[in-house]
């Protein structure tokens, strides 16, 4: 009797664990971009230079930024306002999302959902540059600080390397 009882608990318990979804986990490294892309050495270098933990996340956020149609050089800025480029982080929130109240995972995890909202929100959509950062932030001075970071980290056209040899 108790062979029996303890066999239908396990099948029970097997059955319950089964219909449960998935977690999937964190997010697996990407691909990233090419190490001889010019845009993975700008930001290296302008947080490196100003000794900011967000040098380690480049190619996040390059990599994010491609997936989701962003300036390269969007990301990396706002997060260089918000939190000195991962100095002064919350929940793993180096772009003071919902007011740095927003907890995540892990900063990568933070890069991945802040570049998917500014891509594709329809509050982001269809605005230009300074439009988005009036709608992210909307101090007066806010998007004229992210812009001058921005100039600071290149020029919006300095592209990925071409993955085929010319």
């Amino acid at each position: 009797m108790i062979r029996k009882v303890s066999r239908g608990l396990v099948l029970m318990a097997g059955l319950i664990f089964v219909q449960q979804p998935a977690d999937p986990g964190p997010r697996p490294e990407p691909a990233g971009p090419d190490s001889r892309d010019p845009r993975l050495f700008c930001i290296r270098q302008f947080f490196v230079t100003r000794n900011c933990p967000a040098h380690e996340y480049a190619g996040d956020f390059i990599a994010a930024a491609d997936e989701n149609g962003l300036d390269w050089r969007l990301l990396p800025s706002i997060s260089f306002v918000e939190s000195t480029g991962g100095k002064t982080v919350r929940n793993n929130n180096m772009f003071g999302w919902d007011n740095s109240d927003q907890w995540f995972a892990s900063s990568r995890e933070g890069i991945y959902h802040v570049a998917g909202r500014l891509g594709n929100s329809p509050l982001y959509r269809n605005k230009s540059l300074s439009q988005v950062l009036r709608t992210y932030n909307p101090n007066p001075e806010y998007a004229r600080v992210v812009l001058s970071v921005m100039d600071q980290l290149g020029p919006a056209h300095l592209g990925a390397v071409s993955a085929t040899p010319q």
